[in-house]
């Protein structure tokens, strides 16, 4: 791939001119179903861009010395880190890559947590480190999930490039992993049942609970932009590639906006569970999954 067209995708397609504004649209596509499914009315169209701007004009608190840099400096990493995983995403097969990019990929998307984690501590906060503690402990949980269901899904297809694994044959492989990676996705985007770091009844936002102003948009923006490299990527390697450009970009964008659909009704539909209790189920289809994947492997490995 070579710069310009790097370029292309991290600034254009599917980059930061259509990621911002797809950010904002799902998220007030997400808040906006909860509430109808609440029997509310929920917010307008274009709420979180509202936010989004009314934030930006308000002060932040002072913050002096070091601590004060960091605490600006991990919405910074987390939005941009968020914005390269999307940017990453093959929507237009055959334009682009590289080989080992899927990694590159899996490594983004995990930042943006790290960075919730390290900027709760920061806050010297009780109830930040209390949330960036109880998000430690998910991300841990649901990673070992993830990211054997991601690598089992490149080694199946013998390829850890994005695009080959996007324009390769389906497999029953591929979408029991595609599966696994739709369980961790509401962890990783902090929804019901799994929305324990930030559960605004018991801990006021957790790691969240000392930002405000650009701060707080920057992390709105940049939990957009994970909702979009999540269903993005489930939405990119479930839908094979066809001859029409045209065909396969909205292929994706209508996948991803049913799967946000799908999650946000399971949020609506569901109570947040207990520490404990999100752990070992985690922990159970880690298991679980690993043993099938053994399986698959000693059973390809007799076949062939």
């Amino acid at each position: 791939m070579n710069l310009l067209t790097a370029l292309a995708r991290f600034l254009i397609f599917p980059g930061l001119l259509f990621a911002i504004p797809a950010a904002w649209f799902v998220l007030w596509l997400e808040r906006k179903s909860v509430a109808l499914l609440q029997q509310r009315i929920g917010p307008p169209f274009g709420q979180p861009f509202f936010d989004f701007v009314k934030l930006m004009g308000k002060s932040t608190p002072q913050r002096p010395g070091v601590n004060g840099i960091m605490m600006r400096a991990w919405p910074l990493i987390a939005v941009s880190a968020s914005a390269g995983a999307v940017g990453l995403l093959p929507v237009l097969p055959l334009h682009g890559g590289f080989q080992g990019d899927l990694i590159l990929l899996l490594a983004l998307m995990e930042i943006p947590a790290i960075c919730m984690i390290v900027a709760g501590f920061s806050s010297r906060s009780l109830f930040g480190e209390i949330g960036s503690a109880r998000e430690a402990t998910l991300l841990v949980s649901y990673n070992l999930v993830f990211l054997l269901a991601a690598v089992s899904i490149a080694v199946s297809q013998h390829s850890f490039r994005l695009e080959s694994l996007a324009g390769a044959p389906a497999t029953w492989w591929r979408y029991l992993g595609l599966i696994a990676i739709l369980i961790c996705l509401p962890a990783k985007l902090h929804v019901n049942p799994f929305s324990l770091p930030n559960a605004e009844q018991e801990i006021y936002s957790g790691p969240m609970v000392e930002y405000a102003g650009f701060e707080l948009a920057l992390w709105q923006l940049s939990h957009g932009l994970e909702w979009i490299a999540g269903v993005g990527l489930v939405a990119t390697l479930a839908i094979p590639p066809s001859a029409h450009v045209w065909l396969d970009i909205a292929g994706v964008l209508g996948l991803g906006l049913i799967l946000v659909l799908v999650i946000s009704i399971i949020a609506a539909a569901t109570a947040r569970i207990a520490i404990d209790t999100t752990v070992r189920f985690y922990w159970q289809c880690t298991i679980a999954f690993a043993v099938v994947a053994i399986s698959a492997t000693l059973l390809m490995r007799l076949r062939s």
